[in-house]
């Protein structure tokens, strides 16, 4: 029961969205947050981010069947019925989540809190994802939305770096789930998903996936003009680094084993910019 309800909340995602609001207050001076706030900082983050997964699953249960990758999940195999009282579950999951991030900290930050969960729910899920290539370039607004979360309960007023970890996280998104794409091209054709892979050819798309990423690790880099540190950059160098290098590499040879790399190397590349960033500023 518990592995199906990882599966059905996408747990692991939110816990990564959860970071990344953590990380936006961590590098935004402002309101210093005790322990317990934190905590609940990220737990708002994180549930609101679970009822976006939830209802994704709730709403593709008919392309999760079509693809080899999604064929596990819950509302597909039957383990949890389809039926209606899942969204009232899902909604009032979301709706504690950004009330209680504005009753806990305050407006704005419950305003990305929902926005994060709105953007992935509704924009990509029902909107963009079966009708257009741009569904995850609109869809890592989700992460962003995330970051500033964290940012806004440190400081309403936000800050240049904020607003630039936010901008990364929105480059981060297409490169990290092209890659997928590009591994996963068969599924996603198969179930009529316009991904990027899917329209233009992995090949062109490993070339954009470069271009992309080569702009995020540039951006990642900026905040160190606006008071981050050595550590930082220090992060900020080594895992992009590593990306552009995996990247370079499915260039080469856009099939599966590079891109299943590279989607790999984004994960290792947010992972080291994030610990980065808190760490510079704890230290």
């Amino acid at each position: 029961m518990f592995a199906q309800l990882v599966n059905l909340f996408k747990l692991r995602i939110g816990l990564l969205i959860a970071i990344t609001a953590l990380a936006g207050y961590a590098i935004t001076p402002g309101n210093v947050l005790t322990g317990w706030e934190i905590l609940l900082l990220g737990l708002c983050v994180f549930f609101s981010s679970a009822s976006a997964g939830a209802f994704n699953q709730y709403v593709e249960r008919d392309l999760d069947a079509r693809m080899a990758r999604t064929q596990n999940r819950p509302f597909v195999t039957g383990f949890f019925r389809h039926h209606k009282g899942w969204l009232f579950s899902i909604f009032a999951l979301f709706a504690i989540s950004v009330a209680a991030a504005a009753w806990l900290f305050n407006p704005l930050s419950a305003f990305y809190v929902f926005l994060g969960a709105f953007v992935y729910a509704v924009i990509y899920t029902v909107w963009l994802k079966r009708r257009s290539v741009w569904n995850i370039v609109i869809g890592g607004l989700a992460g962003s939305f995330a970051v500033l979360a964290g940012a806004a309960a440190a400081d309403p007023g936000l800050n240049a770096a904020s607003f630039i970890l936010a901008g990364v996280l929105f480059l981060w998104t297409p490169s990290h789930f092209w890659s997928l794409a590009i591994a996963l091209h068969r599924d996603y054709a198969a179930a009529g998903i316009p991904m990027l892979p899917v329209v233009v050819g992995d090949k062109a798309a490993a070339r954009i996936i470069l271009m992309n990423t080569f702009v995020m690790v540039v951006l990642s880099i900026l905040p160190v003009f606006y008071g981050m540190g050595m550590i930082y950059l220090f992060s900020a160098l080594t895992g992009g680094g590593w990306f552009l290098y995996r990247n370079i590499q499915l260039v080469r040879r856009p099939e599966r084993k590079c891109a299943m790399a590279n989607f790999f190397a984004s994960m290792l590349q947010l992972a080291v910019l994030l610990a980065g960033a808190v760490l510079d500023v704890s230290l």
